[in-house]
């Protein structure tokens, strides 16, 4: 008998920002003038269309606005977008709908016009609290700006909302790190990603970095900010993710689940499975391509080798504090997980890794070094290079 299809997702990019950050390596290109919002809306629903019989008769579980920053469209060009999905998928009835936002984009009362238009959970970018951190970012907003937007989140009546914060900046102390998070815990979020700053190539930050603390430092900020987060209630469920019960951001586990999404929009990326079997789509990354009627969308399709889908499954699963299930991977894979491999055994043996009967999951340090647990796993793995996923979750 056949495994059975995982949960699907669906990824709605908005690709425009009023400035690239420094450290941003999605596809994202600064606004100039009015956005196309009809247009962009009108070409998402016919990239829907092309690919409506790839995922006939799924139910949509989650659906992520991620960018750039969505939350430069307005109300009416959300409503639109979802609407037309709406008539054309069945949505499952509990489906999260996620939107990113950005402080300095947002107002009460555009928050009003999202909830309105479907979307159930905000994610706000906040990144930092802290003016002179914010200004090494290149972020458009100061403190005042988001303290604002955050107060305007805790308010808007969402179903739920998440508060991204990033440590390990430039000039950063733990001091400085753990008011960020005492100050958003005090807003009493149900859902905080915090990420540590890396420095992607392709960014401004890879051709002229900035100092960053130390491996020590970044180590003792991590600790810090880790300890806070769960001390203030919330509970860690992946490497970068905190939340209330109830209130796990049900997109990107279905991404570290390795589950399957459909991507839309300018630079997307899909994960899907076909009678083929497991296949990556990426949308053409230009906005005046995409926006072309009629246009072949799918810039690049790759079929996943078994190979492949180890690592990607790993690659992912491994993030999440619980770790995953013999079976999951069985059923995502087509493999069965090698749990009396010599390299598996190492990685035991190491530290970085536990084995029982129904559940495999990193340790805490396994976590600390999760490309050096994913080397001793995969050691007979040629090198590959992951598709950058709309996690934001980050988000």
């Amino acid at each position: 008998m056949s495994a059975p299809l995982p949960p699907l997702s669906l990824y709605i990019h908005i690709p425009w920002c009023v400035a690239k950050c420094p450290y941003c390596d999605f596809h994202s290109v600064a606004r100039q003038g009015a956005l196309p919002e009809v247009a962009y809306a009108q070409a998402l629903l016919a990239d829907f269309d092309r690919a409506k019989a790839a995922i006939a008769g799924r139910a949509i579980a989650s659906i992520f606005f991620g960018g750039g920053t969505p939350s430069l469209f307005s109300g009416a060009a959300i409503h639109e977008i979802l609407s037309g999905i709406n008539r054309r998928a069945t949505l499952a009835p509990d489906c999260e709908i996620t939107l990113e936002a950005n402080p300095g984009t947002v107002e009460t009362g555009r928050f009003a016009a999202f909830r309105e238009a479907g979307v159930t959970r905000l994610s706000l970018g906040l990144q930092s609290l802290h003016d002179p951190a914010l200004r090494r970012l290149g972020r458009i907003h100061d403190a005042s700006a988001a303290r604002a937007a955050l107060e305007q989140v805790v308010t808007s009546g969402f179903r739920s909302f998440n508060i991204d914060l990033m440590y390990g900046l430039p000039g950063q102390t733990a001091a400085q790190a753990l008011a960020d998070v005492h100050e958003v815990l005090a807003a009493k979020p149900l859902h905080l990603s915090l990420y540590e700053l890396t420095i992607e190539a392709h960014t401004a930050f890879a051709h002229a970095p900035p100092v960053l603390p130390s491996e020590a430092e970044r180590e003792a900020i991590e600790d810090a900010v880790q300890a806070a987060a769960q001390a203030g209630g919330l509970q860690r469920y992946e490497i970068s993710a905190y939340a209330r019960p109830g209130y796990r951001c049900a997109h990107n586990l279905n991404y570290w689940e390795f589950g399957d999404y459909l991507g839309l929009g300018a630079g997307a990326h899909s994960k899907l499975h076909y009678q083929d079997g497991v296949v990556r789509e990426v949308r053409v990354p230009s906005v005046d391509r995409y926006l072309k009627s009629g246009a072949d969308q799918i810039m690049t399709r790759r079929s996943l080798a078994e190979a492949d889908l180890v690592f990607e499954f790993l690659l992912n699963a491994l993030r999440l504090i619980e770790g995953f299930s013999p079976q999951l991977f069985r059923e995502r894979t087509g493999c069965e997980f090698p749990t009396q491999a010599p390299q598996c055994a190492q990685a035991v043996a190491d530290g970085l890794l536990t084995v029982e009967a129904e559940r495999v999951r990193a340790t805490a340090l396994g976590h600390r070094f999760l490309d050096s647990l994913l080397a001793s796993l995969l050691a007979e793995s040629p090198s590959r290079h992951p598709f950058s996923e709309s996690y934001h979750a980050l988000g």
